[in-house]
């Protein structure tokens, strides 16, 4: 039996995602992504996405940070890490809301995939306060 590359896992991951499955029961897979190809910034940002889903701060935090390292021009990687610095009471959380601003009115395609996706993370994770504020801030 092949070992599936990183990309496959990942793909597979995403569709399971979209697809309804629980966060927690994902966030070993992407961890494994993310072991697997280190670099690849996309997957640090929905093992953070994940995290944050699955209401753990803290780790999302860590991989929010290293996928905007990654990949600084990313929005969702610095939303993901503005809603983890709130959700952890870090301070700076502006710094990455205006430069989300910034690059989505640059990239406007990619505005209805965050609108999706602050939609998604309510769907999930009803009343998050953090994700409520920093949704009206990026879309003002």
């Amino acid at each position: 039996m092949s070992k599936e590359t990183a990309e496959e896992l990942f793909n597979q991951g995403l569709e399971r995602y979209k697809a309804g499955e629980d966060a927690a029961t994902l966030i070993p897979i992407f961890k494994d992504i993310c072991e697997q190809s280190p670099k690849v910034a996309s997957s640090w940002i929905c093992l953070s996405w994940l995290y944050l889903v699955d209401n753990k701060p803290t780790l999302a935090l860590k991989a929010a940070q290293k996928s905007v390292k990654l990949n600084p021009e990313d929005p969702q990687g610095r939303i993901n890490l503005a809603i983890a610095m709130l959700d952890t009471s870090q301070p700076g959380v502006r710094e990455h809301i205006q430069l989300a601003q910034a690059m989505l009115m640059v990239m406007t395609e990619l505005k209805i995939e965050i609108i999706e996706n602050f939609e998604d993370g309510l769907r999930r994770r009803p009343n998050w306060a953090s994700l409520e504020r920093v949704k009206k801030w990026i879309l003002e």
